[in-house]
């Protein structure tokens, strides 16, 4: 069977053997990140609907999965927004059900989280890797680009929200861009935001590749580790600034959600 809404699996540096469930036309997006690798955003969007068939992707899922093949995490991710997918949450409840066994994370910027209805979707997910890259209007806008409605006061209220009301895992991810949201106010800010989101941990970023806009510069491993100070006591994990990283950490194992699968 061809496999149109899958991708890998692949080596992934921070879950390990990931198969990619892609849900979202490209670059079909609520932002238009400068820093994205995957380039501009050619359909800038909140509408949730379903972008493609879910019996389709769930057809691929069980063509793929029964052989039961060794997978770290089953990622909802791709070169747009996954959560624009309104039938996100029942390809997840599909995979919790009849492959409880893997683990399933969805990659978010964070953008529909405070949607009740978008929360819903991902109950089930074990690992929730959402971005939270300013808390200032001003950088927010510069780095990330939004619909226009989009506010970083609405992304935090999501973000809290969802660790309220969630079971699986919160891995908070920050984009570092040197010169926007590596300075001491943002960062005091930041640690703010993040102390009332209270994630189990946070992964930092930076350009591994040409952003959207080539004169977005990376931030080197010691402006990361800078960064990383600032956030302490919450544990911190630097995913990018070095081409020389270790071997993948193990992926945690989790018990089934009660009432997932």
């Amino acid at each position: 069977m061809l496999h149109n809404h899958l991708f890998g699996p692949i080596q992934s540096r921070r879950l390990g053997t990931s198969l990619g469930v892609d849900l979202i036309p490209f670059k079909t997006c609520s932002m238009n990140c400068i820093y994205c690798e995957c380039g501009a955003t050619t359909a800038l969007t909140l509408v949730r609907k379903d972008y493609v068939p879910t019996a389709e992707v769930i057809a691929e899922l069980d063509d793929l999965l029964a052989a039961r093949p060794h997978l770290d995490s089953i990622t909802f991710s791709g070169a747009g927004e996954p959560t624009l997918a309104a039938n996100i949450g029942a390809v997840i409840a599909h995979l919790k059900t009849h492959y409880p066994e893997y683990l399933v994370t969805v990659i978010t910027n964070s953008s529909l989280l405070s949607q009740q209805a978008v929360r819903d979707d991902l109950a089930c997910a074990d690992i929730i890797i959402p971005s939270l890259n300013a808390v200032s209007e001003n950088v927010f806008k510069q780095l990330n680009r939004p619909m226009a409605t989009l506010s970083a006061e609405t992304i935090i209220e999501g973000l809290i929200a969802l660790r309220n009301e969630t079971a699986g895992m919160i891995w908070l991810e920050i984009f570092i861009v040197p010169g926007l949201n590596d300075q001491e106010a943002e960062l005091r800010k930041m640690k703010t935001a993040i102390d009332e989101i209270r994630p189990d941990k946070i992964q930092l970023n930076t350009l591994a590749r040409p952003g959207t806009e080539s004169t977005t510069p990376p931030a080197t491993p010691e402006q990361l580790a800078q960064v990383a100070a600032r956030l302490a006591p919450t544990p911190v994990e630097i995913y990018g600034g070095s081409e020389t990283a270790g071997p993948n950490d193990p992926v945690p194992r989790f018990a089934p959600h009660p009432g997932c699968g």
